[in-house]
């Protein structure tokens, strides 16, 4: 038995010789780490043990830098710049020489980050999350594994796409690290098409910041603070009721599960507002432990290297130790740098160089090893690790809910694959996820049917009462009463009334009754309709009314000329308003047409808890230069001065004018444009009434005269017996009878001016018998006096011009006896038609 043992010590013992020989072998590769163990983030107290315990596993690998062994120089930064810089210096000029830097907080980072170009260093930090660091002009060696804190976008970003989220706001304490985060937000959420409408930012107060998200209707709102400043947000949270079913808030993962029961002298909300105001919120967190059972590079799972861990630790409570959470970053970085260092040796072997050789100007072994870093891609215990172009980790990012007052998983988004594992459990205070905005809804307001119904069925019954008076105008234009009023002017009036009516059915209709597109059709009818229909039957009526006016306000020799007016010269001044009001509807159509455009009104809320507002809508037609055309067109359209012409002539111009439709209704439907049913029933009440009082005034008192007095059947009778000659015979007879009277006129003239001759003899022959004697004179009186009576005794010598009817004269009897000669002319008597003696006629008619 002790022959058998002595050969297996012997064996025993040269192999642990040859062992130890091996070892000896090996050529050492020092890292130089800054490990924060205190100050405002104590990392190192978790990620140095873990640390440890994957430098000792890669050392004993023989598949991972066989000739070579990593040896750990560390230091205590406190997670402080100043003492950082102190260490570094130590760390650079004292030997032996460091092939790679590991520091820890962010702080501490960006100094050494900063520092290593100018001595070719690599640097791999194991707990840095400023977005700052992933800049490669400023950090071009700079490594990573843990991610930056803009990672927390993707992710925020898939879940905005998720439920349909396109407009979000942000709240965030004014620190470097969180304002790059927010930067890198917004990039990301425009490339998403995501716009961000509320960006506040606050210093230590988040009041008026929480106060102007409620203002501006902020509901999906992304939080960027500190746990401290977290607590102070939320109670101005329930305060404001910036919280419940209409509110989601999404907030960073890294806070205790309790951070909203913490009682905080900095707020003055209870622990059950708190609860109230946190609840729903959804957080996102970077995985820094693998959640599946995966063997990795370093053959341990996520599981094993924690029960590892806790034994390292001896029985430190978790969460009272620093860096904890970060402690699988720490010992993937040692992998990442072990497998990096690794692929070199090939590479570096081909062109003649050694990792040993390395020294603080050799930039070919850095290119190496940067090169390495770039591509690492490995299963560690924290997830798949692999760098992005700025040199950050990719991980994946665990998505919770605060549900009941704890948190709950409801899925990881994998960044690198862009992949979304969702478990489908989300829970919401409402019916589902909330609207990123309150809901507009467009409700267009149409005219009342109601209303326009009533007022299409006063237009069809204008428009058959235009029927009834035109067709009666029509039938009847023969008989005398109706030739004297212009029956062809009367016509164009009715016709013109009827289109005006027809006008009342396109204003009422709107987008209820046709398409959009089909609108500007509909505004065009209606613009033609009234103008042609108002220049058709208020322009004949002017026509008829100018041409009495002129008539009756002209001087004797020309109202005998405008008496004899010719019909087409009537005609042709309606033609002419026509043409004109055709003329300008055209130019408008052309160079400003009638377009659809929608008036908005002030949202309404609804009657219902909804949370949607109602954006009423209402179509108008319209052009650019409305006004100014309208304008341009109601100076074209025919005024005249009733007053004048009323003394003459009973039309309803002078009892309901056009200027009350264009004075009063235009102005008023344009005021009233914002509401369609006041507008709608003015304008229409205004055309109706109209058009109905003039139609009633100027063809019933036609009606009934033919048909009360029966006029209309003696001009048929006559009609009948003289044919169609009558009505030109009638005016023939007419002319005939003016000429005659004027030819009397001339006579009377001269009749008068030898009654004139004949008083001046009587003077004459008076003053000769004042001299003779008085014998003489009663002689020459007895003389006279009988051919007098004779005179007066002969009735033919008073009989009237044949043809003509006898003068009225006055009843006074003639004097017995004159006691001169000129009593029978007295200097002031004057003969006219109307008022003669008998005594005078002899001379009139001589």
């Amino acid at each position: 038995m002790a022959r058998l043992r002595r050969p297996a010590a012997l064996l025993l013992s040269a192999l642990l010789c040859f062992s130890c020989a091996a070892d000896k072998k090996k050529k050492k590769l020092y890292i130089g780490a800054l490990f924060p163990m205190s100050g405002g983030w104590p990392g190192g107290q978790a990620c140095l043990p873990a640390t440890q315990m994957a430098l000792q596993l890669v050392n004993k690998r023989t598949d991972i830098l066989p000739d070579y062994e990593l040896e750990l120089i560390h230091y205590d930064s406190m997670c402080d710049p100043g003492q950082a810089t102190k260490l570094l210096y130590d760390l650079l000029y004292t030997e032996p020489i460091k092939v790679v830097l590991m520091p820890g907080c962010s702080s501490v980072s960006t100094l050494v980050a900063e520092a290593a170009r100018m001595w070719n260093l690599i640097v791999l930090s194991y707990g840095s999350s400023s977005p700052a660091l992933s800049n490669r002009q400023r950090f071009p060696t700079f490594f990573r594994t843990h991610p930056s804190a803009t990672l927390h976008n993707p992710t925020r970003v898939q879940l905005f796409q998720k439920w349909k989220w396109t407009k979000i706001a942000t709240i965030q304490q004014t620190t470097e690290v969180f304002t790059s985060t927010l930067d890198d937000l917004e990039e990301r959420t425009k490339e998403a098409g995501i716009d961000i409408s509320v960006r506040q930012s606050f210093l230590t107060d988040p009041a008026v910041a929480v106060k102007n998200l409620k203002r501006q209707d902020a509901r999906i709102i992304v939080g960027l603070f500190y746990e401290t400043e977290a607590r102070k947000v939320f109670c101005e949270v329930y305060k404001e009721k910036l919280y419940g079913k209409k509110y989601v808030w999404f907030l960073i993962g890294w806070y205790a599960d309790n951070w909203f029961k913490i009682k905080d002298p900095s707020i003055n909300c209870t622990l059950e507002q708190m609860s109230e105001a946190v609840e729903g919120h959804v957080t996102t967190e970077i995985v820094m432990l693998n959640p599946e059972t995966v063997r990795g590079a370093s053959n341990l799972t996520s599981q094993e290297f924690l029960t590892q861990l806790m034994s390292k630790l001896g029985g430190k409570n978790p969460e009272e130790t620093g860096g904890f959470q970060e402690a699988p970053l720490a010992y993937d970085a040692v992998w990442a740098l072990a497998l990096a260092l690794n692929k070199t040796v090939g590479p570096l072997k081909a062109k003649g160089h050694r990792l040993e050789d390395f020294n603080y100007n050799n930039r070919d072994i850095t290119s190496e090893i940067y090169r390495a870093m770039n591509t690492s891609s490995f299963e560690g215990v924290s997830g798949h690790v692999v760098f992005d172009a700025q040199g950050s980790r990719m991980a994946w990012t665990l998505i919770e809910q605060l549900q009941g007052g704890s948190y709950k998983k409801i899925g990881y988004y994998d960044s690198t694959k862009g992949n979304l594992s969702w478990y489908g459990n989300d829970k919401w205070i409402g019916q589902g996820p909330p609207a990123d905005q309150t809901v507009v809804i467009e409700e267009f307001r149409y005219l009342s049917q109601r209303l326009f119904v009533s007022m299409s069925v006063f237009a069809v019954v204008g428009i058959l009462l235009g029927i009834v008076c035109l067709t009666f105008n029509i039938y009847n234009s023969r008989v005398r009463y109706i030739q004297n009023s212009q029956p062809y002017l009367n016509n164009m009036t009715a016709v013109g009334c009827m289109m005006a009516l027809a006008a009342v059915f396109p204003l009422g209709i709107d987008g209820l009754h046709v398409h959009r597109r089909h609108f500007p059709v509909v505004c065009q009818f209606r613009l033609w309709l009234l103008g042609l229909g108002f220049s058709l039957a208020y322009g004949s009526m002017f026509t008829k009314i100018w041409w009495v006016h002129t008539v009756f306000t002209k001087k004797d020799e020309k109202r005998e000329k405008r008496k004899h007016l010719d019909s087409w010269k009537l005609y042709a001044t309606v033609g002419v308003l026509l043409a004109v009001d055709v003329l300008l509807l055209m130019i408008w159509q052309i160079v400003d047409p009638l377009h659809i455009t929608v008036e908005k009104f002030t949202r309404e809320a609804p009657k219902e808890d909804l949370d949607v507002l109602i954006q009423p809508l209402l179509e108008h037609c319209s052009s650019e230069k409305m006004t100014t055309w309208l304008g341009e067109y109601l100076l074209i359209l025919p005024f005249w001065d009733p007053d004048n012409v009323s003394k003459h002539v009973t039309l309803p111009a002078n009892r309901f004018s056009p200027q009350v439709l264009c004075l009063i209704t235009a102005p008023v439907t344009m005021i009233l444009s914002s509401q369609q049913d006041a507008s709608f029933a003015f304008a229409s009440l205004a055309i109706v009434f109209s058009v109905y009082i003039t139609l009633v005034v100027l063809f019933i008192p036609k009606m009934r005269r033919l048909i009360t007095r029966g006029e209309w059947q003696s001009d048929a009778q006559e009609t009948v017996k003289s044919g169609s000659s009558t009505n030109n015979h009638d005016e023939e007879k007419s002319r005939q009878l003016e000429r005659e009277n004027q030819e009397l006129e001339k006579i009377i003239q001269e009749k008068e001016e030898r009654v004139s001759e004949l008083r001046n003899q009587l003077s004459e022959r008076h003053a000769l018998r004042s001299r003779k004697t008085p014998s003489t004179i009663t002689q020459n009186q007895n003389h006279s006096f009988p051919l007098l009576a004779v005179t007066l005794s002969d009735p033919k010598s008073l009989a009237p011009p044949p043809g003509y009817p006898a003068p009225i004269c006055d009843t006074h009897p003639a004097p017995q006896s004159f006691s001169n000669s000129s009593s029978l002319y007295q200097a002031d008597s004057k003969i006219n038609v109307n008022n003669c003696h008998t005594s005078r006629l002899q001379m009139l008619y001589k």
